[in-house]
């Protein structure tokens, strides 16, 4: 094992799925999307809690998981809506 490895397809694939679904049926609304983001963002983060050396094809690398956890918790996540300048 180790990083080395290739990347798991499956480890958090349905997540991933949930995502892409959620996106399809809201018009690629992202913003309307963040549980599912929530719950990918999850499961990356169990499986690198399981094994720091893990690598999924749904996952963010470690360093950017965790970063976009951070940013998750202030409130500035990356599927936040920008205001046109509009009128």
């Amino acid at each position: 094992m180790g990083s080395t490895e290739k990347p798991s397809p499956k480890v958090c694939h349905a997540e991933a799925c949930a995502i892409q679904d959620c996106l399809r049926r809201t018009d690629y609304n992202e913003r309307r999307c963040t549980a599912a983001i929530d719950s990918l963002y999850a499961c990356c983060k169990k499986m690198y809690e399981e094994d720091p050396e893990a690598r999924a094809i749904a996952c963010p690398q470690p360093e950017q998981l965790k970063l976009k956890l951070e940013q998750r918790a202030k409130e500035v996540v990356d599927a936040e809506m920008r205001k046109t300048r509009m009128g």
